[in-house]
Formats: structure tokens, C-alpha cells, sequence
């Protein structure tokens, strides 16, 4: 049996109490024809006064994912709890290929979550393992359910547990108040961890989950920031004059790409965030930014306006050339790779709009995920199986995410106003 250790979210409880927060909302906008069918049978409890249902939170989780079905709780056609109580006949009449089954039982001051997870049509018990949490960890353990589910099933690793950072704006005018919050994965447990009169923008995770860097404006003009979110502490890296822009880490965590005008038109550079030391790596009349680090850290993919048009184009480190990646479209902008490193998402503006879009690298084919029209800030899930961006719900900024396939989304709209710059987190441990 398992104890998870504490959910990252801890970095901020005592730190920002006194700030505001609030959670997103979840709206499932379109389901995936191809869906698999699953059945999350409430999990028994002892005394029945959990603050969390654990089997809706990973009924929610399994059907945001796009991959699965979750049969509503009156289709159920029985309530086992364990799995010699599954009769694989009865779930085979509703057309269910798995079933989850658990129970929450009290351990002193925290709770025994067991479950187990069972192939209707292979007949077997595919999955059983038990996992420890406090009572404010209940959230933290259905996550971790729904994170063994999903790998058990499609073979890739769960990214339930993960968190977003995202940008809230309120107000108008001389009161706008912008806002840096981040929240787990399905918009819940929300915490702000920086407000600010001046604009926020281009939060990054760092590759360990433990620091963001963004830009703030505070000082009159943009400046890049790392912020430790244990402790609060902050770092400004950047106050060159003119653009300071777009933060990229390295794979390894130690390097910053970023968008610098200090020089003159915005080129890219990497600083070694240790030394401070500064590398400029493009150097050309154009405007170059939005750098994003490939998986294995040899080379970066960055917008450029040097063909006439916002396009993307990948520079190799090594070789210190550069190279035009899309031809689809007169606009194509923010890419950022998938985990495996064989696709690219992207913005591209097609006759409706401007979408979220991918480009697999091998054949140069694009595909249109999105169906929204005012798309922007796409970020890809650490498993590659989602993309979340922000794009507009009547006059609104809401967050919006898409399933790497583009046959299933939802949107997390929020009641702080608008909402923009969603970052997805690695995955936290």
C-alpha cells in the first residue's frame, strides 16, 4: 500500500491563505465518438460523510480525457465495491469494456483508498493497489485513481495529478487587476500567487514543477521573473530596456530561452540562469520570439516574421542554424512540441479564425483541432494527450482544452473575469 506524499499544491497553502482564489468550472463542450465505454462505481464508505466523491472525481477525470465513456450512475447495474462482486455478465448487458470498484475506509486522521480495476470482456482483474492520503488529499487521491486507470487501459501515464497556471484579468481602465494563479489540472483548488495593477504574462513551469517564470510589467516595463512556489521567494532575471518576453525552460532546468528587443529588433537568446550569462542565438532584421525547447534540449522552435509572416522555425544548437518548419497558412504562430517530440502545436490562422492546430514532423501535415475562432497560448498536457489554450466565450477570456485528436474538449471558464496565458505543469512527481 501507498502513501502519497504530499500534493504539490501544499507549496502554497500557508503562503497565499490570505490571497483570493477560486476554482474553474468544468463545461465538456464535444465527447469522442470513439470513447470507451468504462463504469466508476461509487466507492463504499465507511460512515457516508466524505467531502469528496471519489468516483465522480474520477468518473470527471476519465471523461475530460476524451478517451472514455463514463456510464452515468443510473445506468449502473449494480454497486460492488470489491472486485468478487463483479459479475462480468451484468456489465457486458450495458456494453461497459472496464469497471472501477473501491472503498474509503478511516485510518486515524487519513483514509485508505483501495481500489481495483477489472476488464469486463477479458474477464480478469487488471488493476488493485491501495493509496493513503489525509483528509485534505482526498482530491489528490481520486487523481491518482484516475491516473492508474488510464495507464492500465491505454498504456500512456496519467496527467490528472498535474496543475495549470493561467493569468486572471478584472476590471477596466486604470482598475484592471491582473492576477497569476495556479490550480490542479481540472481547475480545482485554485490559489493566486501573485496580483498586480500591471500586466502578467507568459507563466513556465520549470521542468521539476517547483518554480514559474513569467513576465510582470511592475516596473514600467516588462521584466522576466522566476518565483519559487514553496516559498514565495522571487528573482528577477531581466530588466533590459525594451522587450522582455516569452520565458522558456530548458529541459534540464537550467537554461531560460526568451524574447530580448534590447539589442534591437526581438531576437531569441538563452541565459544560463546560474551565471546569468546571456546567449544570443538569432541574428536578422525580422521579429523572432515565443521560443520553445524540444524534448531532448538540442534545439528550440520559435515564431519569425523573416518570411513575410508569422511562422515557425526550429533552431538547432548545435549546427546554430535555423530552419522554416510550416508552409500551411500565411500565419503560424507559438509552437510548442509534443512530449515525444514528433509533433508540433501550434496557432494557425485559417479563413475562420485563428485555431490550435498540430503538425506531425515527419509527414508536414496539419490538423485543425479547435473549432473556436479566437484561439491563443496553447499548452501541451506532460503526457501529450491534451492541449489547453485561452480563447473567447462571448466577451469573455475563458481556458479551453482539446484532446491531441481534436475529437473531444471542454472549457474552464472562471468567475474572476478573463482568463488567458495557461501554462500546463510537468508532471509533479
Amino acid at each position: 500500500m501507498k502513501r502519497l506524499t504530499p500534493y504539490l499544491c501544499g507549496w502554497l497553502i500557508l503562503l497565499f491563505s490570505s490571497l483570493a482564489s477560486a476554482d474553474l468550472t468544468i463545461q465538456i463542450t464535444k465527447g469522442s465518438d470513439q470513447a470507451i465505454p468504462i463504469a466508476v462505481v461509487p466507492f463504499a464508505e465507511q460512515d457516508g460523510t466524505l467531502p469528496e466523491d471519489i468516483a465522480d472525481i474520477v468518473s470527471n477525470d476519465l471523461a475530460r480525457s476524451g478517451q472514455f465513456d463514463p456510464l452515468a450512475r443510473s445506468a449502473l447495474v449494480a454497486t460492488p465495491h470489491t472486485s468478487d462482486q463483479v459479475y462480468y455478465r451484468d456489465w457486458r448487458a450495458v456494453d461497459s469494456n472496464y469497471v472501477v470498484v473501491g472503498q474509503v475506509t478511516p485510518q486515524g486522521n487519513d483514509y485508505r483508498i483501495q481500489f481495483e480495476l477489472m476488464d469486463v470482456y477479458g474477464e480478469k482483474r487488471m488493476l488493485g493497489e491501495a493509496v493513503t492520503v489525509s483528509a485534505n488529499q482526498l482530491r489528490a487521491g481520486a487523481h491518482y485513481v484516475s491516473d492508474k486507470v488510464f495507464e492500465a487501459i491505454t498504456g500512456v501515464r496519467g496527467a490528472f495529478s498535474t496543475r495549470i497556471a493561467y493569468v486572471t484579468a478584472q476590471g477596466a481602465g486604470d482598475d484592471r487587476q491582473f492576477a497569476l494563479h495556479v490550480a490542479d489540472a481540472d481547475g480545482h483548488n485554485g490559489q493566486q500567487i501573485l496580483g498586480s495593477d500591471d500586466p502578467i504574462m507568459s507563466p513556465a513551469w520549470s521542468p521539476d514543477g517547483k518554480k514559474l517564470a513569467y513576465v510582470s510589467f511592475e516596473s514600467g516595463n516588462s521584466a522576466i521573473y522566476v518565483q519559487n512556489l514553496a516559498t514565495g521567494q522571487r528573482v528577477q532575471l531581466t530588466s533590459f530596456s525594451g522587450i522582455n518576453g516569452a520565458p522558456a525552460w530548458s529541459p534540464d532546468g537550467r537554461r531560460l530561452a526568451m524574447s530580448l528587443s534590447k539589442d534591437g529588433q526581438p531576437e531569441i537568446y538563452v541565459m544560463d540562469i546560474g551565471s546569468r550569462g546571456l546567449q544570443r542565438l538569432t541574428n536578422n532584421d525580422s521579429i523572432d520570439t515565443e521560443p520553445s525547447w524540444a524534448p531532448d534540449g538540442q534545439s528550440l522552435v520559435f515564431t519569425s516574421d523573416r518570411s513575410g509572416g508569422p511562422q515557425l522555425y526550429r533552431y538547432n544548437l548545435g549546427s546554430g542554424q535555423s530552419e522554416r518548419l510550416t508552409f500551411t497558412g500565411n500565419y503560424n504562430s507559438r509552437g510548442r512540441f509534443s512530449p515525444d517530440g514528433k509533433t508540433l502545436f501550434m496557432i494557425h490562422r485559417g479563413n475562420d479564425g485563428f485555431h490550435v492546430a498540430r503538425q506531425d514532423l515527419d509527414t508536414n501535415r496539419l490538423t485543425i483541432l479547435s473549432d473556436s475562432r479566437w484561439d491563443e497560448s496553447p499548452s501541451v498536457a506532460p503526457n501529450g494527450s491534451m492541449v489547453i489554450f485561452a480563447t473567447q466565450q462571448g466577451n469573455r477570456g475563458v481556458l479551453s482544452v482539446v484532446s491531441a485528436d481534436g475529437n473531444a474538449s471542454y472549457r474552464l471558464p472562471s468567475a474572476q473575469g478573463d482568463v488567458r496565458e495557461p501554462a500546463w505543469s510537468p508532471f509533479m512527481n
